[in-house]
């Protein structure tokens, strides 16, 4: 029956059709628009998740923008130009070099996110940065990774000088531990010493320097004789430490209770192996240009990749499942506070350099 400007009117039956066939084929119609219906309903979910991603970058970014020059400015001032004037040039060329300050802001999120205070954060976010610095520095040097720029910039040793940049390093990463100790404010003892092991774990055999280390022997090895296990050992070490002890030391110095720091442990975890599977994937699809340094490094040297190991598909896919846990860990806290950490989970996702 169809309706006709208010009065009911029978479809007519085709010629040699049997009620049984009109009956089928009402069917398949049905079937048809059922499957658009959803098919709609899908493609109407997937936009709307695409703009909550694009708003929630947006909102990180904002973030970022607003604690920026509050960290730029603790930078500056936490190595200052003294004597002898070149190391510590050469240590200020790279720390205050620009980026993100993904590290740090983490670190300031994660303690303001538990109901602390963005200043009793901020040295332990700059030590954060100096460490991260220092690993970027030596990682550019001729026997490791033998990069000429960083950041769209000359890397410290074609600046300074091996010698140089070697001790650059070297100072910046004895230095985070003094800063952290000396010019934290306001909390405990033991929060503070805390927060001092951890970052000192993150950084040694047990975890940045280790997983370097592992990357090192695996370099050359081609994907047939590197295990993902492996590169996921790698890329949680090398990368993924840092990330990780950036958002539990905030969240340590903000008052976390050990279940919220056991929430916010899981989510770096998760961001900072995407992070890492980005950057797998960045650095087969991005030019240097876009990346700010040498594009096509990994696939040049023989270094297993996730691309190389499982695909761009799949990597994409992985990256967006890691993102998705990473996420899920940060239900129950602020709705508000919590925004820039949801916020960088999507930026890692979206990112292109």
């Amino acid at each position: 029956m169809m309706r006709c400007g208010g009065v009911r009117m029978t479809t007519p039956m085709r010629r040699n059709e049997t009620p049984g066939a009109m009956r089928r084929g009402a069917m398949r119609e049905s079937g048809m628009r059922k499957t658009t219906t959803i098919a709609v309903r899908t493609k109407a979910a997937a936009m709307k998740a695409e703009e909550v991603s694009a708003d929630s970058e947006k909102e990180f970014n904002a973030y970022i923008v607003g604690v920026n020059a509050k960290i730029e400015d603790a930078l500056d001032k936490s190595v200052p130009m003294q004597y002898p004037e070149r190391l510590h040039e050469s240590m200020r060329y790279s720390l205050l070099a620009g980026g993100k300050r993904i590290r740090p802001a983490l670190c300031l999120a994660a303690c303001e996110l538990v109901g602390g205070d963005m200043d009793t954060a901020m040295p332990t976010a700059c030590a954060l940065e100096m460490i991260h610095t220092m690993s970027l520095i030596h990682d550019d040097l001729p026997s490791m990774d033998n990069d000429d720029f960083r950041r769209g910039k000359p890397t410290n040793h074609k600046v300074y000088g091996e010698e140089m940049a070697i001790l650059a390093g070297d100072a910046l990463l004895s230095h985070a531990f003094e800063y952290i100790g000396r010019e934290t404010k306001g909390v405990s003892a033991d929060k503070v010493l805390r927060v001092i092991v951890d970052v000192g774990k993150c950084v040694g055999s047990e975890g940045l320097v280790g997983g370097q280390v592992v990357d090192i022997d695996s370099e050359g090895a081609g994907p047939e004789n590197v295990t993902i296990e492996t590169l996921q050992y790698i890329h949680a070490h090398k990368t993924g430490a840092l990330l990780e002890v950036s958002v539990t030391a905030g969240a340590i110095l903000g008052g976390a209770s050990e279940e919220q720091i056991g929430k916010l442990e899981r989510y770096a975890q998760n961001i900072g192996l995407a992070f890492q599977v980005v950057d797998d994937i960045l650095d087969c699809t991005a030019s240097s240009e876009e990346l700010g340094k040498t594009a096509g490094k990994d696939v040049a040297v023989g270094k297993a990749t996730y691309p190389s190991l499982v695909g761009m598909e799949e990597s994409e896919r992985i990256a967006a499942d890691l993102i998705s846990k990473a996420k899920a860990e940060l239900e129950g806290f602020d709705p508000v506070k919590v925004r820039p950490l949801l916020g960088l989970a999507d930026y890692i996702k979206n990112r292109k350099n």
